[in-house]
């Protein structure tokens, strides 16, 4: 889930050399780290105590938990690690408890590194959280951060502070949205747009709106940055970022924003000169997959932090249907039951908790929701198990 908030490095990378840097370096425990020999959940005082602190640091700025690691006064002494039979056990432990005892549902990513001595180390990775503040479902329902010294209780005033922040957050993505599909629809883009119907996707990291973020874009080329239905034949830097372009198509464009934020625009997939206003069922969903799987596979090599915010958009669609090309559509007394009926679709966003999640099936609710605007029950390019497999 992004970059390592102590040890520098994405979770699958981290050996037993780093967690012995920590050792030789004497990296005391601290608002992102802390050490834990071994992780007791067995008694309920033991239970609360590890969920406060993993909504600790949820609700703070994220970090690591390493189980594993002897400590003296929060210095790191000695590698020591656990048997692999009981981290089976305590791995599936600590995912049920964290669904039963926090609200919201904390999330984590658990990392084993393997250790010379045949044991295994645990790192419980706890990402700063877009749905903070998160409080423990045991005994006092208590909500808690962290500091330097470690975690602490919230008071009355930053409990407060904590809700509006995540409210914040909330309307910063939802006004950047209806901002940047204004523009759009109104023909305010960065490159030249006609009033054929658009498909727009935007991509928004959960950290994007802070003030000092930025990425260096300068290793995202031509072949990285792609259109959603076509290759990017010109790429620029502008004022946002970074933009993708092709001169024969002039009103599709993608642009990278430095703070992460990835646009795309498409007219090809709403443009059908001899059908009328139709789109092709065959390969739109498909495009759509591919370009998005391309962005977050681009904003991964970046280093972004997940989540990620996931939002399709239509507009200039009324009247506009899927070519199913069955009898239904092709009769014109039954085809008016599947027409858009308005202008702009804002298709529900889905929410992307880590890159190797199952993007397609994540995708499913907004493809569903097109297809509802088309009159149908949801798409027919998934199976009753949710997985794409276009008919």
């Amino acid at each position: 889930m992004g970059v390592g908030l102590t040890i520098g490095k994405k979770l699958d990378q981290i050996t037993e050399v780093d967690l012995e840097s920590l050792k030789e370096n004497e990296v005391l425990e601290n608002k992102t780290i802390e050490y834990k020999e071994e992780l007791n959940l067995g008694s309920r005082e033991d239970r609360k105590e590890f969920l406060a602190d993993v909504s600790s640091f949820a609700n703070a700025s994220g970090g690591d938990i390493i189980v594993g690691i002897i400590e003296d006064e929060g210095i790191p002494t000695a590698i020591e690690g656990i048997e692999k039979d009981i981290l089976d056990i305590l791995k599936g432990k600590i995912e049920g408890l964290l669904r039963d005892g926090t609200e919201p549902r904390v999330h984590v990513d658990l990392h084993e590194v393997q250790l010379l001595n045949s044991k295994s180390a645990l790192i419980i990775r706890v990402p700063n959280s877009w749905r903070s503040p998160h409080r423990v479902l045991m005994k006092d329902y208590s909500f808690y951060s962290r500091n330097s010294n470690g975690k602490y209780q919230f008071d009355i005033e930053e409990l407060r502070n904590a809700f509006s922040l995540s409210e914040t957050l909330i309307d910063n993505i939802k006004t950047f949205r209806e901002d940047r599909l204004s523009k759009v629809y109104t023909n305010d883009a960065p490159i030249p747009l006609n009033d054929q119907g658009k498909t727009i996707v935007h991509i928004i990291p959960i950290k994007a709106f802070n003030p000092s973020q930025n990425y260096d874009i300068n290793s995202v080329n031509r072949d990285k940055l792609k259109l959603i239905n076509n290759s990017a034949s010109d790429i620029r830097y502008n004022l946002d970022g970074k933009i993708g372009y092709n001169q024969t198509y002039p009103s599709n464009y993608v642009q990278l924003f430095r703070n992460g934020i990835i646009e795309s625009v498409d007219v090809e997939l709403t443009y059908s000169p001899h059908d009328g206003k139709v789109m092709p069922k065959g390969i739109y969903e498909k495009e759509l997959i591919n370009a998005i799987i391309n962005y977050l596979v681009i904003l991964n090599d970046l280093n972004v932090e997940t989540p990620v915010f996931i939002f399709i958009s239509l507009v200039g669609v009324k009247g506009y249907t899927m070519a199913t090309n069955d009898n239904e559509y092709r009769d014109e007394r039954r085809r008016i039951h599947h027409l858009i009926d308005r202008d702009v679709l804002l298709l529900p966003e889905t929410i992307i908790e880590d890159y190797d999640d199952e993007i397609v099936k994540l995708l499913k609710p907004i493809f569903d929701s097109l297809w509802n605007a088309c009159g149908y029950p949801s798409s027919p390019n998934y199976n009753d198990n949710g997985e794409w497999e276009p008919i």
